[in-house]
């Protein structure tokens, strides 16, 4: 099965790259919400968070970093939002795990947060879950 962002990886498909190492690439999102949007990948493939190792989610995770003090600098831009869809119902459309940088502007009119999901939470149930 055909991965655009492993065919970026390798040289096939064109991209507007910010930065590469042996490990991660980050590119510039061909459709971008703001300037400077850009989306971070291990050159690795994986295909979500459940299916990363740690030390590759590292180092994307350290790419992130130094990327949004470079765009601060470098885009003038107010704040980020780094967003990570994983899985087809968190709305992922391409399983090859990336993390949106998202560069943030006082005047952009974005509403990026998500909306309260009206059903009750049982806060109580959902921890015991988890730490049980």
């Amino acid at each position: 099965m055909s991965c655009i962002f492993c065919d970026i990886v390798s040289g096939e498909k064109p991209s507007r790259k910010i930065y590469e190492d042996d490990h991660v690439l980050a590119f510039l999102n061909i459709n971008p919400i703001t300037p400077g949007h850009t989306l971070i990948i291990p050159k690795e493939h994986f295909e979500n968070l459940n299916d990363i190792s740690e030390l590759a989610m590292g180092k994307v995770a350290t790419i992130s970093k130094e990327l949004a003090d470079k765009y601060t600098q470098k885009l003038q831009c107010d704040g980020f939002n780094l967003r990570l869809n994983s899985g087809k119902v968190a709305h992922q459309d391409v399983f090859h795990l990336h993390l949106h940088l998202i560069p943030r502007y006082d005047d952009d009119g974005l509403d990026l947060m998500a909306k309260r999901n009206d059903t009750q939470i049982d806060l109580d149930q959902v921890h015991s879950r988890i730490v049980s």
